[in-house]
């Protein structure tokens, strides 16, 4: 058994029972984005937080430890993303990646944006000629230091 083993149980038992990750989270007591990247094996949870899951997902006290383990964070199946949704992010990084980093640099200097003091939120905008997807991320600053 491994930690893809879990994620795959959780996934099945999700489609199995007509779970939502918004209805995880809520369960969970954090956001359905930070769930939703416990739950496919980007985070780890504390004890408390995989015993919870262990009761939605049905899963043994092993698989609950398994989720308390620090994931190897970043894991996608090839270099440059296939899945048509995943490819899109790396497309946007690559068009506007540049200019992203240039305008944070302008703003607040040479540093980068943490990815580990990091929150998200994904919602949906009605708009008359298609639905939108709004993605926000809110990363700390953390600036080079001298030495």
């Amino acid at each position: 058994m491994n930690r893809n083993d879990v994620t795959e149980k959780i996934i099945s038992t999700k489609v199995a029972k007509g779970l939502q990750w918004s209805a995880i989270a809520s369960k969970l007591g954090r956001s359905k984005e930070w769930t939703t990247a416990l739950c496919l094996g980007q985070m780890s949870a504390s004890a408390e937080q995989a015993r919870c899951l262990g009761e939605i997902f049905g899963l043994t006290d092993e698989e609950q430890k398994w989720l308390q383990i620090v994931p190897h964070k970043g894991t996608l199946q090839t270099p440059v993303p296939t899945d048509p949704l995943i490819y899109r992010w790396y497309e946007i990084v690559n068009v506007y990646g540049s200019t992203i980093k240039e305008l944070i640099h302008e703003e607040f200097g040479d540093g980068i944006m943490s990815a580990i003091d990091l929150s998200m939120a994904i919602t949906r905008e009605a708009d008359p000629k298609g639905d939108r997807v709004k993605v926000v991320l809110s990363g700390k600053f953390l600036p080079y230091k001298q030495y």
